[in-house]
Parts: C-alpha cells; sequence; structure tokens
C-alpha cells in the first residue's frame, strides 16, 4: 500500500497565500487508487514507514481523520517533503501517473515554492555561449525557481521542423524534469554534440503547444537567433470571451481562436489531441496551460466535471454564479472586462474594503464595531443587488445586532427598498431576544411580535408595523397568513432549523415572499455539504445548482468543491481572533474521570446487553432502520451510566457517579474563587439531580430547559445577582440567544454529538462585553462511549472548519457502522 500526495499546477501562485490545496490517494497493492476516508485506519499500517508517518501528521492536522481533500500551509507541504526524501509519493494533479522528479533533497518544482520568502524576486542570471547568440523571448519572465541557479542554461534550437536541445547543468532544479519530459517525447541524444534532437514537425509543434511556456517560465531557457528567427512565426491560439447581459443572469461565450482557420479546423486538431493548428501557411500553437484552464471554466459553467473540451461553446449563468467564475476567466483573458452589473455586483464580495458604507442611525453608527460595519454594510450590499448571504461569524460577535443595522438602514432609505414589512423567524427560545435587541438598538422600528396569543388576524394588524418576529413553529401554523404578504427582507437566525430543505421548516420560509433573504448561523453545516445547499436554496434561489443523484466518488468530490467555491462569496465567517482581539483568553479543558465500580458494573451489564441484542437483531435479517434504532436507543443508556447511573437504576446511591464528584469538586473550587459557573447537560435528567444536590447544599442556581416560560428574567437574575453562583442549563434549551457574560465558567458535564453546539454554549459567556478569561471544563468519563465521542468531534470540527476554507472534507454523517463502533 503506498501513499500519493497530488500538488495543483498552480502551486506557485496558491503558495504564498499558505493555501496549498492538496490531494490525497492510497494506492493498494494491485494498483487501484481509493480514497483515504475509505481506508480503515488500522490498514495504514501497511504504509512504508515514512509513509506511514506521514500519515499520522496529516491526521493531526485533519483533525484525526484523513480526506480526499486538505488545504496545507507551505510549512505543512515543506513538512511531508522532508519526510518523503527520494520517494515517488507526489504527483502533479494534472499528471497523475508521473511522480515528480527528485534532485538530492529537493523535489523539483515544488521545493522552491515552500520557502517564506520565495516570492520574492530576484535578478535573472544569463550564461555566455560560444556557438551562438542568444537573447531570452521575454526579458521579464520570471526567476523565481532559479534564484539561486548558477550553471549553465537550457538552449533551445531549431525551427517549426525540429528542435535540437541542450540541457543545463545538473545541479538545474529542474534538470531531471527536463530530461524526462524530452525523452517521453522521444528526443535523441546526438552524443557527439551532446545535443536532444527531435526531428519530426508533428512531435516539434505539439511539443512546443505543450511546454513552450515552460521553456520560458519554469525552466528559464534560453533560445538561439536562428530558433527565434525560423521559429518566430508561430503564435498562439487565443481564447475570447464574451459576456452579455440578460434579464436572469449573463449569457458567457468562450471560444478558441487560430486566425482565420474555421471551425472544423479547430474541432479537428482539439480532437486529435494536437497542440497546433494550420490555417494557410501559419501555425498557432495551443498553449497547454490555457487549454486546461478553459477546459475546468467550461465544466464548471456546465456543471458537470465529465463536460467535454470545445473549442466554442455558450453557457448561462446566474448573477449569484459571477463572482466565483470572475477569477477564472481572468485567467484566460487577461483583458476580460465584465459588464457594469457584474462589477457592482463582484467586486466588494471579493474585496469587503470596497464596500460602500450603510446609512445608519447615529446611535448604531456610534455602537458598531470597526467589523460589525463591514458585516451591516456586506448585508447591504448583497440585498441592492438582489442576492442573499449567510452571515456566519463566531458565537459572540453580534449577529443580531448586524442584521438589526441592515434593517434600520433599510427603513432609512426606503426609496431603494421594496415593501415596508420584514421578517424575523428565529427558534421560539429566542423570540423575546430579538424583541429586546430591537427594543434597544432600533427603537424607531415598529415591532410586531408573532407568537404565542398575539397573533396577525389581517393586513390591517400590520399597517404601522416595520418589523414581525416570529418562530419557525409559528410560521408554520400561520404559513396561510403570511403567504398573502409581501416582505423587504426575511431574515432567519439560527438557519439550522432549515438545514433539511425537505423539512417544513425550510419550505416555509423559502415560499415567503421577499425581496432581501438572509440567515444568521455559527454552523452553516452540522452533518454534510447537503445542509450547506439547503441554506443556498433559501438565500439563493435557483442560483446555485445541487449535487446530480447518481453522482458518486470523485464526481460527487467534484461537484462538492464546486458548491463550496460558489457558496464563498455569500457566507461571511469572522472569528473572534481576527476581529476581537480585546476579548480575554477562552481556555478548554477535558477532565477525564474514571468510573467507580459499581458505575463499570452497571455500563459493562449495559455494553454486554447491547451488543447481544443487535446481533441477535442482524442474525434475524432485522432492517438497518430497526438496527440503527435500536443501537441509538443503547447508546442512550450507555451515556447516562457516564453521566449518573441513577438514571437507570433509581436505587443506586449518589456516590456511585464517578462524573459527580468530579463537578461537586469543581463546583467548590469556584466557589471558593469567585467565580461564577454556566453548567450545561443535554439530558434534563441530570440538572434535576443536580438541582437536589444545589437545594441540599442550600446553594443558590438559576435554571433553564425547555419547559422554562421565564427564560429572559432568569437571565437577568443571575447576571444582575452576583450572589447566585450557578446557572443550571439545558443544552439544546439554552445553548443559543442567551448573554450570560457575568459567568466565567463554563461545565459541560456531558459531550454532545455536535461540536459546534458545544462551542455555542461556551460562548454564551465567551462574548462581546466578556472582560475575564472564560475556563470551559469537558467532563469526559474515561475508556466509555464519551471517549468515543469525543473523537468523533474531531471528525466534525474538521468539516466546519473546510467549509469556510473552501477545501474538500469526507461527509461525517453517523452512519450505522459509525454508531456500532460507540458501542
Amino acid at each position: 500500500m503506498r501513499l500519493r500526495i497530488l500538488l495543483p499546477p498552480n502551486l506557485e501562485s496558491c503558495a504564498p497565500r499558505d493555501a496549498i490545496p492538496v490531494k490525497l490517494e492510497i494506492q493498494t497493492n494491485e494498483g487501484a487508487k481509493r480514497p483515504p476516508e475509505k481506508v480503515p485506519l488500522d490498514q495504514l499500517g501497511e504504509l512504508h514507514e515514512q509513509e506511514r508517518l506521514v500519515a499520522f501528521a496529516l491526521l493531526q492536522w485533519g483533525g484525526g481523520a484523513l480526506t480526499s481533500f486538505v488545504q496545507l500551509s507551505r510549512e505543512q507541504v515543506g513538512e511531508l517533503v522532508a519526510r518523503l526524501v527520494s520517494i515517488d509519493a507526489f504527483f502533479w494533479v494534472n499528471r497523475p501517473n508521473d511522480s515528480i522528479s527528485w534532485n538530492g533533497a529537493e523535489l523539483i518544482g515544488v521545493s522552491e515554492f515552500l520557502d517564506s520568502d520565495s516570492n520574492e524576486p530576484k535578478e535573472s542570471k544569463s550564461a555566455a555561449n560560444e556557438n551562438a547568440t542568444r537573447r531570452p523571448i521575454d526579458p521579464t519572465r520570471s526567476q523565481k525557481s532559479l534564484r539561486d541557479y548558477q550553471g549553465t542554461p537550457m538552449i533551445v534550437d531549431g525551427s517549426t521542423q525540429f528542435l535540437a536541445i541542450s540541457l543545463p547543468s545538473k545541479e538545474h532544479p529542474y534538470y531531471q524534469e527536463i530530461r524526462d519530459r524530452l525523452e517521453s517525447y522521444r528526443f535523441k541524444l546526438e552524443p557527439r554534440n551532446r545535443r536532444w534532437w527531435l526531428r519530426d514537425r508533428h512531435q516539434t509543434l505539439n511539443f512546443l503547444g505543450e511546454f513552450g511556456a515552460d521553456l520560458e517560465e519554469r525552466y528559464c531557457a534560453e533560445f538561439t537567433d536562428n530558433f527565434i528567427h525560423r521559429a518566430g512565426k508561430l503564435k498562439k491560439a487565443r481564447i475570447r470571451t464574451e459576456v452579455v447581459e440578460e434579464s436572469n443572469g449573463y449569457a458567457i461565450a468562450l471560444s478558441l481562436s487560430a486566425g482565420e482557420a474555421n471551425s472544423q479546423a479547430i474541432s479537428r486538431s482539439l480532437n486529435a489531441g494536437r497542440r497546433y493548428i494550420e490555417s494557410g501557411d501559419r501555425v498557432f500553437l495551443i498553449d497547454q496551460s490555457s487549454i486546461d484552464s478553459m477546459h475546468t471554466l467550461q465544466k464548471s459553467l456546465s456543471g458537470s466535471p465529465d463536460a467535454p473540451l470545445l473549442h466554442h461553446g455558450s453557457y448561462k449563468v446566474t448573477a449569484a454564479q459571477a463572482p466565483e467564475i470572475e477569477d477564472a476567466l481572468s485567467e484566460i483573458n487577461p483583458n476580460f472586462k465584465p459588464p457594469s452589473t457584474w462589477r457592482a455586483r463582484s467586486a466588494a464580495l471579493r474585496d469587503l474594503s470596497k464596500l460602500a458604507p450603510t446609512n445608519l442611525s447615529p446611535t448604531l453608527q456610534e455602537t458598531l464595531r470597526p467589523y460589525q460595519l463591514i458585516g451591516a454594510s456586506w448585508l447591504r450590499h448583497l440585498y441592492d443587488h438582489q442576492l442573499g448571504g449567510i452571515l456566519a461569524d463566531e458565537m459572540g460577535l453580534g449577529k443580531t445586532l448586524q442584521a438589526l443595522a441592515l434593517l434600520d438602514s433599510l427603513q432609512r432609505d426606503r426609496r431603494a427598498s421594496g415593501p415596508p414589512l420584514s421578517l424575523v423567524v428565529c427558534p421560539a427560545s429566542l423570540v423575546e431576544n430579538w424583541r429586546r435587541e430591537a427594543a434597544r438598538f432600533c427603537p424607531q422600528l415598529a415591532v410586531f411580535v408573532n407568537h404565542g396569543t398575539q397573533r396577525i388576524r389581517s393586513h390591517a394588524d400590520l399597517r404601522e408595523i416595520d418589523l414581525v418576529i416570529t418562530s419557525y413553529g409559528t410560521l408554520l401554523r400561520d404559513e396561510d397568513a403570511f403567504s398573502s404578504l409581501s416582505f423587504n427582507c426575511v431574515i432567519g437566525d439560527e438557519a439550522q432549523s432549515i438545514k433539511n430543505r425537505r423539512a417544513r421548516n425550510a419550505q416555509a420560509i423559502s415560499k415567503l415572499a421577499t425581496r432581501g433573504r438572509f440567515l444568521l448561523t455559527g454552523t452553516p453545516v452540522e452533518n454534510s455539504i447537503q445542509d450547506l445547499i439547503s441554506l443556498l436554496d433559501f438565500i439563493l434561489p435557483g442560483g446555485i445548482k445541487g449535487i446530480p443523484q447518481g453522482a458518486r466518488g470523485d464526481d460527487r468530490i467534484w461537484h462538492e468543491q464546486r458548491i463550496k467555491d460558489q457558496a464563498g462569496p455569500y457566507i461571511l465567517r469572522r472569528s473572534k481572533e481576527s476581529v476581537a482581539p480585546e476579548l480575554p483568553e477562552k481556555i478548554e479543558q477535558v477532565v477525564f474521570v474514571q468510573m467507580t465500580e459499581r458505575q463499570k458494573q452497571v455500563y459493562d451489564h449495559a455494553k454486554r446487553q447491547a451488543e447481544n441484542e443487535i446481533a441477535a437483531m442482524e442474525s434475524k435479517q432485522v432492517s438497518e432502520g430497526s438496527i440503527r434504532m435500536k443501537t441509538l436507543t443503547q447508546l442512550l443508556r450507555l451515556r447516562q451510566t457516564c453521566c449518573d447511573p441513577r438514571l437507570l437504576d433509581a436505587a443506586l446511591a449518589p456516590e456511585d457517579s464517578s462524573k459527580r464528584a468530579s463537578f461537586l469538586e469543581l463546583l467548590r473550587e469556584a466557589i471558593d474563587g469567585q467565580h461564577r459557573i454556566l453548567v450545561f447537560s443535554q439530558f434534563v435528567s441530570i440538572l434535576s439531580l443536580l438541582k437536589e444536590e444545589l437545594e441540599a447544599a442550600e446553594i443558590d442556581y438559576c435554571y433553564i430547559d425547555g419547559a422554562t416560560r421565564n427564560r429572559m428574567d432568569q437571565v437577568d437574575r443571575f447576571q444582575s445577582n452576583p450572589q447566585i453562583p450557578l446557572f443550571l442549563i439545558s443544552l439544546k434549551a439554552g445553548g443559543t440567544g442567551l448573554n450570560l457574560t457575568a459567568a466565567d465558567t463554563v461545565i459541560h458535564f456531558d459531550p454532545w454529538w455536535n461540536p459546534a453546539a458545544e462551542a455555542q454554549a461556551t460562548d454564551r459567556a465567551h462574548r462581546i462585553g466578556q472582560t475575564k478569561v472564560v475556563t470551559s471544563y469537558k467532563l469526559i468519563v474515561a475508556d466509555s462511549v464519551e471517549e468515543k465521542v469525543l473523537r468523533l468531534q474531531g471528525e466534525k470540527r474538521k468539516l466546519l472548519a473546510d467549509v469556510f476554507e473552501a477545501s474538500d472534507a469526507a461527509n461525517a454523517s453517523l452512519r450505522l457502522s459509525d454508531l456500532k463502533d460507540l458501542l
């Protein structure tokens, strides 16, 4: 078994950004190439020792998972190169069958771009040759890769009929690569003059078309006067682009032109794999890198990785696709000039510094931090160009405030707006929070809360209203009333509520008639790329194609990457570290506890019972759905046992729970240090047991679970009374939408499947307004299902990060095999 690392052909341009997309493959002994996520981790032990060490490094960088596509920094790629010296493990993505050659400890064409100063230009160097007068075709060509090379250069002589090439010194960083290419094109070495000859017109023109740009720009070859004179009539075929604005988007035409050559001649050359086109007595070379870029763009425009290379093609694109393909169009045609509407839409999305300031009330203008002003301007820019967006800032950075700033700007500029009425849809637990925030920051907005007993009866109820706030559940129940309204802007908060586009929540909000569509969420994808597609369906209806039903393997990976690239301009994600460096540190600590002897007995008995019941169901060939449900049920029992075995057997003593003892110890230390604590658990039954402990010890506390009706009263009581040391909170009910900066300690009594949900809970305390260091403790029972959940969280964290960095990741959904493995 071998590890294959495929690098991008544009390494020189992406390396300085420390964003190198890398594809990984595992090649079996039979020669089959498999995605690493399809190979069990224990089988990686069959790799060679150095490759095994590299796989372990990649596992660490990937949060515990190997995936087909990763994004690495120069330092990380350099570490891979250093560990795999002289091993044929590296390949170019566009030449996957030929390993990249080594020159000592340097990987040719790679190592020189991995230094931190590899993007600093150096003076060009030339060498004299007594047999010919030479000069470079382009004196401004790049010398980056040869800045330290002092030897004899590569010399190219010949004409359109033949080539005679003298190799550079062996110290040349591309020496072996050059030699391999000449041999692959069947150049013959003439021992007498040490020149490599190619005496075939067809092969000569093909070679110049495929590698002409590399001779000049990559190898810094020097060309004899004879070659310049005799091959000077060679021209390059041009790629033309034309964009025409239409009512619902743009029509794009791409074509390859070569003088007066007709379509049939161009098509014949491409179909035959020739890298040149003949037009009368003129020859036009087809630059390989340009034609590859054109083909890549055609695949993107057609929405298929199998789209054929065409010399002429016409495509329809939506306005939402414009930012994603602009770079590709500019690459194949540097003179590309998009229509004015295209430029107006995409320029600010590509560079946030070009956003126009938003017209806000003086109070908001003074209240908003610089990054929040940018967020409000970004939302307004999208609105003005009839596009939608996902504000995905980390928890605690004020997404609600930025959304209210958008609504404020729309009210202040009614001439640019549509209907006067806007709508916020959020979970029921956040309705009151939205009402309070609107009253605090935008008192000029007339707000109607459509919830509980207060409901819209007729349009007359909304005559003087600017903003309606309702919950997802109420929206479903009042669907008929909302269907007859037209909104200026609809904002969906906690957008994971519509992550399933087939669910009624997603369908109800998508049916609303509105000009502006925005979502707020700290977790735009929780389980798979399908979550992201559901969000895009709402903010850009019809703007981005989904994944074809039959897509599998590499095809599916291609479509997933396409969606991430297209979604990128419409997701604004800022971290606290980047925009709020004044926030105090957040310290996260996992506290492992060992089960008590009695707890271990209960746990082992429940585990054996679960294994036996599932094995019996499998032997009877019960449906996978039934086995899955049984597995989930048994996992629940194991997780409850980890928290407190009394949840399975009420006759057991409180002391039988090791986690209870650790919690009480943390509680005493925190209270002694005058810290204030948030305690989260997904089990209300655990919170009930903790309440009993607190009441017996006469420790005051606040409490929220799904049945709590006075949530904000509880929040206000905790925030205003420093004598209350503890707040017990159900993870589902209080993990979002609460500002609890009075606390500086967070205890997660039990782990949740999704690490983002835990991060959101911790950020109830670690948010703007916090002045103390926040310490987060996660209680984990060692050698249990909880420890395995902790590893699973690493996979999900990797998936979340990859969406924001626009690189690929495996689908981290919980399969039946995952669930069985947890047992």
